[in-house]
């Protein structure tokens, strides 16, 4: 089995799978990105999402870690979002400095609108890629995301 491992780093299959990511991140971001309603960016868009994948409100500094940006960033982002409307940011009752972030029932309907605004480009993705076969890589990518999520959160506690 190492013998295995071995050759398959050699033969670079992990950092073609890994190269092959970022360049379908980079080329899905940029096609997703010019059919966001009201002006959104990837990354305000990514905000207003992770309200539904992961909590219904977090701080600034949480959401920060979670995007893997400075907080000053993710203060930028907030600020944009909250200017739109798409956010509220209020004091946290439990600590007179730090804020707490929620989505508004706007930001929540411009998210619904953002994911049917790609729905043209889904269709046609949909036609050349079959969605038994796609079910399979998705599986297999969750693993991925999900290992390097613990990964680097053992990094972080080793520090």
């Amino acid at each position: 089995m190492a013998k295995r491992i071995d050759t398959a780093i050699n033969d670079s299959t992990f950092f073609t799978l890994f190269n092959e990511i970022g360049i379908i991140s980079q080329l899905s971001n940029a096609m997703f990105e010019r059919s966001l309603p009201d002006g959104l960016t990837n990354s305000q868009f990514a905000v207003l999402n992770w309200f539904f994948r992961v909590d219904s409100e977090a701080s600034p500094g949480r959401l920060a870690a979670a995007f893997q940006v400075t907080g000053g960033a993710m203060t930028n982002t907030l600020k944009k979002l909250q200017a739109k409307g798409f956010v509220k940011i209020e004091p946290d009752a439990s600590s007179g400095r730090k804020k707490r972030v929620t989505i508004t029932r706007k930001g929540k309907t411009v998210r619904d609108r953002a994911i049917a605004s790609a729905a043209p480009l889904l269709k046609e993705f949909a036609e050349v890629f079959s969605v038994t076969r796609l079910d399979k890589q998705v599986r297999e990518l969750q693993r991925i995301r999900q290992y390097l999520d613990e990964y680097r959160y053992r990094q972080v506690g080793a520090h």
